[in-house]
């Protein structure tokens, strides 16, 4: 453990060694595990060293969401609008679940880093070029994200993991009641959550296939 502290402290510190760590703590624990102070001991340095490169806890988040932002694809060139935004999407949503404490960061800062912008203005910008008028795109822009986010979030806070965990919980439920009493719920959960295999994560794409067929004909009817 000694060996492993003075190897740390002779590394020079550096924005992308405190970054990494930072979101190694975050991954690990949540925003609530991240402190300069606990940042500090994770790079066995003290948290004074820190603002050296960073002049507060929020310009270490900042960065960490453009790091983040960093990680999604941007939508590629040459495919069409449907493609790259399916594409820039299903990104996001494994870049979320990797990051689950961004979630709710993604769009909040005011001061966002390079990789943030060039994102939001590559997302635009493939609107843009598909034909989209700027009232569309923003249309479309604020659509998406918010069913990206929203499920996300979702996902994020449900009582289950895996599938065998969905089946407990639903067999939980509906024990304490009269099988006729809440016939829909039962009908569901026992045709579709407790069969073998299932996962809410599925249900992202029929959405967003969903959002995306609907936003084409709104498209085309403009």
């Amino acid at each position: 453990m000694r060996t492993t502290r003075r190897a740390q402290r002779r590394e020079p510190l550096t924005r992308e060694r405190v970054l990494q760590a930072a979101i190694k703590l975050a991954d690990q624990g949540g925003l609530e595990s991240l402190s300069m102070r606990k940042l500090g001991q994770e790079l066995g340095v003290e948290a004074m060293a820190l603002y050296y490169h960073f002049k507060n806890k929020d310009e270490v988040l900042d960065n960490m969401i453009d790091l983040v932002f960093s990680e999604i694809d941007l939508p590629p060139s040459g495919a069409d609008w449907k493609t790259a935004m399916r594409q820039r999407a299903i990104s996001a949503r494994e870049v979320l679940s990797r990051h689950r404490w961004a979630i709710g960061l993604m769009e909040s800062r005011t001061n966002p880093g390079p990789a943030n912008l060039r994102h939001h203005d590559a997302v635009i910008g493939c609107l843009r070029a598909a034909g989209f008028d700027m009232e569309m795109a923003a249309h479309a822009y604020a659509l998406l994200d918010s069913y990206l986010y929203g499920f996300a979030l979702t996902k994020m806070n449900l009582p289950f993991e895996s599938a065998e965990e969905a089946a407990e919980m639903a067999q939980r439920m509906i024990q304490p009641f009269l099988l006729d009493e809440y016939s829909n719920l039962l009908e569901m959960l026992t045709e579709h959550v407790m069969k073998p295999g299932y996962e809410y994560g599925d249900e992202f794409a029929f959405g967003l296939d969903l959002i995306l067929d609907g936003l084409e004909r709104a498209w085309e009817e403009a």
